[in-house]
């Protein structure tokens, strides 16, 4: 099987500051790592290779030259190949932008490495929360997709996929070639040996451009080919402390807070 998993590099959020006065993310000094649910991505991408050794996963990344680490983590994890997207005309590319541009890298990869059986994505970047490009690179691709998936299994010529619902997770079939993406599974995701990490430091990673995709439309690319526009963030204001109601027992504190509320005109 042929596996294409995309990535992306994102900021650790469990160390993202906001500035009070642009009221913007600090990067500066951010440390960055791979999405979380693009690693569970790979990881079920890994678990199909351990069943079939004979499965080529090849992960792909779009974003700036330091991305190059986050391919490096995932070859030294379970990939056999990676790729970059990467160029200047693809800076401030929204979802649709980045899901067309993401189409277009993944048709010329299979020039090499040949057609892929199957997508593996995260099913949303920490940093943006949209779940919005595993979808469309579908779409781009008029691939069928299974989303919110926590586990897959080869079935004959198609995936048997566990997708996960509000009410527990369904089981669903999907045909060959496809799109599934990922959330968190409920085993935990390997790390990289250290022969594989000194392979993956090795690693020459290519390149495409948008000299390297020449089909591409870039009129649909970058900020210019992005509909959608943000024209102001903020960070909304942190609320006052509540009221903390302590009395000798259950009824005395529901009469005090009915007296307050009384008091203050809601009831």
């Amino acid at each position: 099987m042929n596996i294409l998993v995309c990535v992306k590099q994102v900021p650790d959020t469990t160390e993202i500051k906001i500035d009070p006065v642009k009221n913007t993310l600090i990067r500066d000094g951010v440390p960055s790592i791979v999405n979380p649910y693009d690693g569970y991505a790979l990881e079920n991408a890994a678990r199909i290779k351990d069943k079939d050794p004979d499965t080529k996963i090849v992960v792909m990344s779009m974003g700036p030259a330091q991305a190059v680490n986050a391919l490096k983590e995932c070859l030294a994890i379970a990939a056999d190949k990676a790729y970059l997207v990467s160029g200047r005309p693809f800076g401030g590319s929204d979802t649709l932008a980045t899901s067309y541009i993401i189409s277009q890298a993944i048709a010329k990869i299979e020039e090499t490495e040949g057609k892929f059986d199957v997508i593996f994505c995260g099913k949303q970047a920490i940093d943006g929360d949209t779940a919005q490009v595993g979808p469309e690179i579908a779409e781009h691709l008029g691939l069928p997709q299974v989303t919110n998936a926590i586990e897959v299994e080869v079935d004959g010529d198609g995936l048997k996929v566990k997708k996960m619902t509000d009410d527990g997770f369904e089981v669903l079939g999907i045909k060959l070639p496809g799109l599934v993406t990922f959330t968190q599974p409920p085993f935990e995701v390997r790390y990289p040996s250290i022969k594989r990490k000194l392979a993956a430091n090795r690693a020459e990673i290519p390149v495409l451009s948008e000299v390297e995709l020449p089909s591409i439309d870039l009129t649909r690319a970058g900020l210019n080919g992005s509909p959608t526009k943000v024209f102001k963030s903020f960070v909304p204001p942190k609320r006052s402390g509540g009221v903390k109601i302590e009395e000798e027992d259950a009824a005395a504190s529901a009469k005090k807070l009915f007296t307050m509320l009384n008091d203050a005109g809601v009831m």
